[in-house]
């Protein structure tokens, strides 16, 4: 083995196939993590495995279905994709493993492989622009928790949180500039919503509904979700020409009302009763087309917004496997070299 350097690329994960039992175990994974349902262990429990899983596996299959594509799974084909990038840019002093925080490529069996081949150096991206305990939290602890026993460490890093990185903003204003957003009454940057008791534990001494942060960047909301979408979405703007009037910043994928708001759905109706009949949607906490962005952005709301008397609606393609964004992640991983 010639590689010195490991590095981990490691999104969410995906079902392996598109039925029932895939996409049952993919749940039963993701959802029984401590960090992303953080009710107390047995009300968790009960609530995935007795409730969630049983009852949405099926509904979930279907939204599946729509996503696949002949090559499979779009977020696996694009993490193969990107990593293989990477890799070819990097060279031969690096061996790039893509993997998934839940199913395959698994990201245990790629740190087996790395403590097996003795690695100099392990560098670990979580594929998550913005900081939230469920993504990138996950990913450092489930490291931590495998590595602690290896009688042999490398050296060890992360790479953090990116959203005001100049590669990752360039890649995405070039995918914004692309689609020509002027031509739209109004833009939408959305993001995947997070429970507000999520967001009041990282800054305890202000509240996430009365901070400041939706007008511009406090000094406690660094590693806050909400503050940092804000700040994503005020840089990808003012790089791509959109004025600060033109564009909302909304929440999607919720569970219940005590998520971040505004919803993107309600979004939408309000622009509507505001004539806005031509909207583009951006999804900066994506950083690969997913079941988040295709389905529900891309079918469904897309579905409803015209149904509401909307003329277009269009999602900005996310940064998948281009070259811009390999470059990218090329730079994120030399940073810390």
């Amino acid at each position: 083995m010639s590689a010195k350097k490991a590095v981990l690329l490691v999104n969410v994960g995906t079902p392996e196939r598109d039925d029932v039992p895939s996409v049952r175990r993919f749940l039963s994974r993701f959802l029984n993590d401590r960090r992303v349902i953080d009710l107390p262990w047995l009300l968790q429990k009960i609530l995935v495995n007795g409730i969630i899983v049983p009852f949405r596996a099926k509904g979930s299959t279907k939204l599946y279905r729509r996503l696949w594509t002949e090559e499979g799974s779009p977020i696996l084909l694009y993490l193969n994709g990107l990593s293989q990038k990477v890799q070819d840019l990097l060279g031969d002093d690096y061996q790039v493993f893509p993997t998934m925080r839940y199913g395959k490529p698994s990201l245990k069996e790629a740190l087996k492989t790395v403590g097996k081949d003795r690695f100099e150096e392990l560098i670990v991206l979580p594929l998550f622009p913005q900081y939230a305990s469920s993504t990138a939290g996950s990913v450092v602890q489930y490291v931590m928790n495998e590595v602690k026993s290896w009688n042999t460490m490398p050296e060890i890093r992360f790479v953090g949180q990116f959203y005001k990185d100049p590669g990752f903003l360039t890649a995405f204003t070039n995918q914004i500039k692309s689609y020509n957003p002027e031509k739209y009454d109004h833009v939408i940057f959305s993001y995947h919503g997070l429970p507000l008791r999520q967001i009041d534990r990282v800054h305890p001494e202000m509240k996430g509904l009365a901070c400041s942060c939706t007008a511009e960047m406090p000094a406690h909301g660094t590693l806050c979700y909400k503050a940092t979408c804000y700040e994503t979405s005020r840089l990808l703007a003012k790089q791509s020409g959109i004025d600060r009037k033109n564009y909302t910043v909304a929440f999607q994928s919720r569970l219940s009302k005590n998520w971040l708001e505004p919803f993107t759905d309600a979004v939408l109706k309000k622009l509507i009763t505001d004539g806005k009949k031509k909207v583009l949607v951006v999804s900066p906490a994506f950083v690969a087309d997913c079941l988040e962005t295709t389905v529900e952005i891309g079918m469904d709301y897309k579905e409803l917004f015209l149904k509401l008397g909307g003329e277009e609606l269009v999602l900005v393609e996310s940064l998948n496997d281009n070259d811009d964004w390999a470059k990218a992640v090329v730079s994120l991983i030399d940073k810390g070299a």
